[in-house]
């Protein structure tokens, strides 16, 4: 039997819920309604290369009908612009090069629309639209009206726009820096985010109501992996209180996406004040919560890895602090040298020493804090897992 946009929709449905995902009844109409074939025109499907690159091979009006259906209901995260320009109707052939815009799998968007805990007709801010179909979905559920999505790259904007009208939605579909929010449409009783975060703006909690959520992905360095998402109860002195809910990955935030360091590593990494023996591999850092816990102990680093001929090195750089930490192999030990203002991995290392010796906690153990000044993270009881950064200014 051919597939078709109804039986898929209802299968995706039921694999969602279960899977645990999709838990209301509310939110199971809107999955069955909105057609995420509208808004997956065309898209990229990425697949292994050569030399171990992956290549994005298009998926367009041009593939078979079945299979681009097919694709476009898995739960997978599909692939919808790559370099900040090139979308799959502009490639007639497989292509390599770094993503900046997708359609993030359903069970990830719906699991966020669950846990942002709406209630009929409430007026929502999303931050991100993307492709428009977790704005498609927020429409079904609480009315077009009630939903403002702010999305930074006008080209994507105007195609989640054309494509929520044919979807029947004509909402409040605005272009602009998200991390300014939608003022001309606040006070907004939930906020949900669908970009990574190095924080949380200050100016989403003067825009949320007191009581109300705010849901976003945050990891205080950018990195893709080893973030957690946020859930803030917004308080009516002005500040948000929460904690992480669970782990989850998405693009960076346009403005605070880091930016990729170029020329000869080593000369940044050149003078060193210390160079001692580590306790711990930096390979710990490939783990979702050393990542996280890296992330907040040294804040604005950046993890890259060098090879030359056989041989690798790890480095940690603070570009905007010329600090580092570089990494050498030696037998199964390893030497750390580091040098400028801030000893980034003696940070790093005293986070996960301590982490490790309080049996290794879950990432939902870390509460959260957003002020004015500030944002503050803590593990229950543990002095020394407690961690307060200041607000960055919007470029940073």
């Amino acid at each position: 039997m051919r597939p078709d946009s109804t039986s898929l929709r209802r299968a995706l449905a039921d694999e969602l819920e279960q899977g645990g995902v999709l838990k209301t009844p509310a939110w199971r109409r809107a999955v069955e309604a909105v057609p995420r074939e509208l808004f997956l025109p065309s898209f990229f499907r990425g697949a292994p290369g050569p030399s171990g690159i992956t290549q994005y091979i298009p998926v367009t009006q041009d593939t078979d009908e079945d299979e681009r259906l097919t694709l476009t209901y898995q739960d997978e995260t599909w692939v919808t612009q790559l370099d900040g320009h090139l979308t799959a109707d502009n490639a007639d052939r497989p292509v390599t090069g770094f993503p900046t815009s997708s359609s993030t799998m359903p069970s990830t968007v719906v699991g966020m629309l669950e846990s942002l805990d709406v209630e009929d007709g409430m007026n929502v801010l999303e931050i991100g639209t993307g492709t428009g179909y977790s704005t498609g979905l927020l429409c079904h559920r609480l009315g077009e009206d009630n939903v403002t999505t702010v999305e930074v790259d006008p080209a994507v904007s105007e195609r989640a726009d054309a494509a929520l009208e044919d979807a029947g939605y004509s909402t409040w579909t605005v272009t602009g820096d998200g991390l300014l929010g939608h003022p001309r449409r606040a006070p907004y009783d939930r906020t949900i985010a669908t970009c990574a975060l190095r924080r949380v703006p200050y100016t989403w909690v003067r825009q949320t109501k007191p009581g109300g959520i705010i849901l976003a992905t945050v990891g205080p360095s950018a990195w893709t992996y080893g973030t957690g998402l946020a859930r803030l109860t917004v308080r009516d002195d002005g500040t948000a209180v929460g904690r992480i809910i669970g782990r989850t990955s998405f693009m960076p935030a346009r403005a605070e996406a880091a930016v990729q360091l170029s020329g000869d590593l080593s000369a940044r990494a050149a003078y060193a004040d210390t160079e001692r023996k580590t306790s711990h591999s930096p390979d710990v850092l490939n783990n979702w919560m050393p990542a996280f816990l890296a992330q907040l102990a040294a804040p604005g680093a950046q993890l890259v890895r060098a090879v030359s001929g056989s041989r690798e090195t790890v480095y940690l750089f603070d570009a905007g602090r010329e600090a580092f930490a570089a990494f050498i192999a030696d037998g199964d030990e390893w030497t750390v040298r580091q040098g400028g203002p801030v000893a980034i991995w003696d940070a790093i290392e005293n986070a996960l020493t301590t982490w490790k010796s309080v049996g290794e906690p879950d990432i939902t153990s870390v509460r959260m804090e957003v002020t004015p000044r500030t944002h503050t993270y803590w593990i229950e009881d543990q002095p020394a897992l407690h961690w307060e950064h200041s607000h960055p200014p919007l470029n940073a």
